[in-house]
């Protein structure tokens, strides 16, 4: 029996992953990056030392349900002021590394969920 997902067309969908780079829907990216169904941004973060509030207010604007924060190759947990950010906002946040987070991003867009994810990538 073979098993696949079973995605709407015209959604991203991560395909792929390794050391400096996700491919979303084939196309390789490179630098950090914001993933919804129907967008993917650039994300404009030096790194995982960098985030501040305003990187975690700008998912916000984007209204999620729930945002997945991929910190790189290895799992790290930012700051509590921030995750507070989030929580406080009525929105699920889930904090792993980047393959993890690639990985559950495409279960909960298969689930019809409204997620976003914040990928560094390094």
């Amino acid at each position: 029996m073979k098993l696949q997902l079973a995605i709407p067309s015209g959604q991203n969908l991560f395909t792929g992953y390794g050391p400096g780079y996700v491919a979303i829907n084939h196309v390789r990216h490179d630098k950090h990056i914001v993933v919804a169904a129907d967008s993917i941004t650039e994300w404009n973060i030096s790194g995982f030392e960098t985030l501040g509030a305003a990187h975690f207010e700008s998912l916000l604007a984007l209204k999620p349900e729930i945002v997945i924060l991929g910190t790189g190759a290895t799992l790290r947990f930012p700051r509590p002021e921030l995750a507070r950010l989030v929580t406080a906002a009525g929105i699920g946040l889930e904090v792993m590394d980047s393959k993890a987070a690639c990985r559950t991003y495409n279960i909960l867009i298969a689930e019809s969920r409204k997620v976003l994810a914040a990928i560094l990538v390094d």
